[in-house]
C-alpha cells in the first residue's frame, strides 16, 4: 500500500447513534419451523459469540415460538454464508448474522453474483471496534515498543486475521502503511481461531475485537496496545487510539442481522419486532457494555442507506490496499 493512498483510508466507518428502536408490527405471521440463524464466520469469533448470545436471550425469555439455530458458515471470507442465505429455499426462516465481509466479500468476489441490496434489513445491533493485541510473552507493553519490534523483525513479523480483504486485513494494512511496517498476514475463517493462535503464539499479534480477546485478556495472556476507535474504550482506558497517534482513522465491524432475499413483508416485520425487543433487554444492553460494543440501532430504511455508504467506503479501502 502506498502512502499516497493513505487519505482513502481515513474513513470513520461507523458513527455511533444511540437510540431506542421502534418495534415493527409483525401482524399475525409466526415461524412454523426452526429458524436457520446463519453466521458468516467460524466458531468463537465476535459474530459467533453475538449470535449465540442473542439466541440464548430469545430462548431464555421465550421470545419466539421456534428456535434460532446457529449455523456457522465462515468459508471463503463469508462467501459460503452469503451463497447459502442468498439462495435460501425458505427465505422466511433464514437469517444472517453479519460483519463487514457482508460488504467486502461481494466486492472482492464478483463471480459470486451476490447483490447485498437484495437482502432484507432486519436489525443493526451495534458496532464493534478493533484493538491491537500482543501476547504478554512478547514483552511489549506499549505501541511504540510494538512498532520498534516489528521494524527490527525486518519482514518476519506475523499477524493473523479473519479472511483476506476483510476487516482485519484492512486494519492491518492501514497500520502497516501508517508506520512503515512489514507484516506477514495469515487469513483465518473466524476471530476465535485468530485469538486462539495468538494465545498459542502461532502468530505474533492480532487486531481482534474486544469480545474475541476478552477471555485471554482477563487471564493476563493478552496485552492491548492500540484501539481503532473514535475515542478510548471504557474497558481499556489506558489504551490510546490510532487518532491519538496522529492518524485520522477508526474502523468498526457491523453487528447486524439480515434476512434472506425474498423474505415476505410479514416475516420481516416479525423479525424486526423480535430483534427490537432483544435489543432493549437488559441482557443485550449489558452485553454492549461488557464487550465494548457501541449501540447503533437503525430502521430498515436507515440500514439500506448505511449499506450503500459502506459499500462505497469499502470500494475505496480495497482499492487503496491494492495500490
Amino acid at each position: 500500500m502506498k502512502t499516497t493512498k493513505r487519505t482513502l483510508l481515513k474513513l470513520a466507518l461507523a458513527a455511533v447513534i444511540v437510540g431506542t428502536p421502534a418495534a415493527a408490527v409483525a401482524e399475525d405471521w409466526e415461524p412454523t419451523r426452526p429458524i436457520d440463524f446463519v453466521i458468516m464466520a467460524g466458531p468463537g469469533g465476535g459474530a459467533d459469540q453475538i449470535a449465540r448470545f442473542i439466541q440464548s436471550v430469545a430462548e431464555k425469555q421465550d421470545m419466539t415460538n421456534r428456535p434460532l439455530v446457529p449455523n456457522n458458515k465462515g468459508g471463503g471470507s463469508g462467501a459460503e454464508a452469503l451463497l447459502h442465505v442468498g439462495k435460501a429455499r425458505d427465505a422466511d426462516h433464514t437469517l444472517l448474522v453479519t460483519l463487514n465481509s457482508f460488504f467486502t466479500t461481494p466486492l472482492r468476489q464478483e463471480k459470486l453474483g451476490i447483490d447485498t441490496e437484495t437482502f432484507t434489513p432486519i436489525a443493526m445491533m451495534g458496532v464493534d471496534p478493533f484493538v491491537l493485541w500482543v501476547h504478554k510473552d512478547e514483552g511489549i507493553t506499549d505501541f511504540e515498543s510494538f512498532v520498534e519490534k516489528v521494524k527490527t523483525a525486518d519482514g518476519q513479523w506475523v499477524m493473523g486475521g479473519t479472511g483476506k480483504g476483510q476487516e482485519d486485513s484492512i486494519v492491518i494494512a492501514y497500520l502497516s502503511d501508517a508506520f512503515g511496517l512489514k507484516i506477514k498476514y495469515i487469513p483465518y475463517d473466524g476471530g476465535g481461531a485468530v485469538a486462539k493462535d495468538l494465545a498459542g503464539r502461532q502468530v505474533m499479534a492480532t487486531v481482534n475485537n474486544p469480545a474475541e480477546a476478552k477471555g485471554f485478556y482477563d487471564s493476563g495472556d493478552f496485552v492491548p496496545l492500540l484501539a481503532f476507535s473514535d475515542e478510548r474504550l471504557p474497558a481499556y482506558p489506558d489504551v490510546p487510539t490510532m487518532k491519538e497517534k496522529g492518524h485520522d482513522f477508526s474502523y468498526y465491524n457491523q453487528r447486524a442481522v439480515v434476512g434472506a432475499p425474498g423474505m415476505s413483508d410479514e416475516a420481516a416485520a416479525y423479525y424486526r419486532d423480535l430483534f427490537s425487543k432483544i435489543y432493549e433487554t437488559a441482557e443485550w444492553q449489558g452485553y454492549l457494555k461488557s464487550e465494548s460494543l457501541s449501540p447503533l440501532w437503525m430502521n430498515a430504511e436507515e440500514q439500506r442507506a448505511y449499506w450503500a455508504k459502506q459499500v462505497e467506503n469499502h470500494k475505496k479501502l480495497l482499492a487503496a490496499m491494492e495500490n
